[in-house]
């Protein structure tokens, strides 16, 4: 008898490495996005049963768009059309297509390009881009998921340098968008809040790399990564598992991505 799926990956052994930044009050929020606000519903002791037992719960508020998420593909829509042609109708208060419902679990190859480390320094400047020319050393097939690290994540406690309304924020250029169009990509992901260049003072008035990736090639964002302790590891090959929160009509949701890499 073959092994099974479980006997392989408990014979690997491999490290899990949480690609998630955590959700809290105050967090980085890009400022056209609702935040993220946690209140106790129920606190232990307001209702008492006979046995000495009692339940918390709390009410969660966020925007689909908010700590580490993915984007949908009715994220982006071009004069009122989404990926593939399809009109932005709303029905019910919500898009009646493209939603981040429709985006099915991903358990893929991942590959890490580690920009900083490419160009031997800890983080990227602000507003630095990344082009096609920083993903050139890198193996990347069709169906991977591709991350980028800035090293942004190092600012995650510094919210207005995380943001970088003024400053800029790294990214990926339109350049380098294309080519992983056209490698045929499942996702790309980084550990921005916007995921591609914004320089200096611009803010999000034009975002390139959204209107390529998502609305001309249907793939995926993932947002706010942190790559930190992935690059740590050495890896630039892994197991990519992450799936969205199935939200029905949503344009994003929260994702809790994980990278499975073998142990040296």
């Amino acid at each position: 008898m073959s092994p099974s799926l479980l006997d392989a990956l408990a014979a690997a052994r491999p490290r899990v490495v949480d690609l998630a930044q955590p959700l809290r009050d105050g967090m980085p929020c890009s400022p056209t996005h609702p935040g993220f606000h946690l209140a106790l519903a129920r606190r232990h002791g307001d209702v008492a049963r006979p046995d000495g037992m009692t339940g918390a719960h709390e009410l969660l508020v966020l925007g689909g768009h908010v700590g580490t998420h993915m984007d949908a593909l009715s994220h982006v829509a071009v004069d009122g059309r989404f990926h593939g042609g399809a009109p932005a109708v709303v029905e019910n208060g919500r898009y009646r297509s493209h939603g981040i419902d429709e985006v099915a679990p991903l358990v893929c190859r991942g590959v890490l390009v580690d920009v900083p480390a490419r160009r031997g320094v800890a983080r990227l400047a602000p507003g630095e881009p990344v082009t096609a020319e920083d993903l050139a050393d890198s193996d990347i097939r069709e169906g991977d998921v591709v991350l980028i690290r800035t090293g942004w994540a190092q600012l995650w406690e510094d919210a207005s340098a995380y943001v970088g309304g003024e400053s800029g924020v790294p990214g990926l250029t339109a350049d380098g968008a294309e080519q992983l169009a056209a490698a045929g990509v499942a996702a790309v992901g980084a550990d921005t809040i916007a995921l591609e260049h914004i320089p200096a003072g611009a803010g999000l008035a034009r975002l390139p790399v959204h209107r390529i990736l998502l609305h001309e090639h249907g793939i995926n964002l993932i947002e706010v990564l942190n790559l930190e302790p992935l690059a740590e590891t050495g890896a630039r090959e892994f197991l990519f598992v992450g799936a969205p929160l199935p939200v029905v009509g949503a344009t994003g949701a929260p994702i809790r991505p994980l990278a499975l890499v073998e142990r040296g």
